[in-house]
């Protein structure tokens, strides 16, 4: 008996943290959270400035400090108006909502860190490459669709092979 309520207590404490399991993350299998938004979902930073915290209120200490704005994070939970954001390389911490912005970014990745992305005039790998990206380029993702994404950024604008993003879910759809 005391081990049932222990699970229910347990149970509801994950439920109100808005915490959810699963193997993976797919914005298809998302639930959604206080926020009306699913979860996991890609959002970028609205500031040069965001501070991430331990846990979700002003009381916990700064972990560290994000200062470029535009970069893309995935918000793995919600919490009240805090949500907790995971990066690029895996750093994990809490953010308040207004410093987190729903425009679309990703991170361009490669297998190693001299090569470099083809960014094509079209979602065809034919077409003429009209930039090479390096990784750790942020651009503004446009569109995606069966694979390929449109990106834009200083200096450049083309289509991109989606997996080569960190930012987009694998066939998402970005309009």
């Amino acid at each position: 008996m005391a081990l049932g309520r222990f699970c229910l207590v347990v149970a509801l404490a994950f439920s109100a943290l808005g915490a959810s399991v699963s193997p993976g993350f797919s914005a298809k299998d998302s639930t959604l959270t206080t926020s009306g938004l699913p979860v996991p979902r890609y959002v970028s930073l609205k500031s040069d400035h965001v501070n991430v915290r331990a846990g979700p209120t002003k009381d916990n200490d700064v972990a560290w400090v994000y200062t470029r704005s535009g970069l893309p994070v995935e918000i793995t939970a919600e919490f009240e108006n805090w949500r907790r954001v995971r990066d690029s390389e895996g750093a994990e911490g809490w953010v308040y909502h207004s410093l987190l912005s729903g425009r679309r970014t990703a991170v361009i990745t490669m297998k190693a860190k001299d090569e470099l992305a083809p960014l094509y005039d079209r979602a065809d790998p034919s077409s003429a490459v009209s930039a090479r990206l390096q990784a750790g380029v942020v651009a503004q993702v446009k569109k995606c669709t069966a694979g390929w994404c449109r990106v834009i950024g200083i200096g450049f604008d083309g289509w991109i092979e989606q997996q080569r993003l960190w930012g987009v879910y694998a066939d998402e759809k970005v309009d």
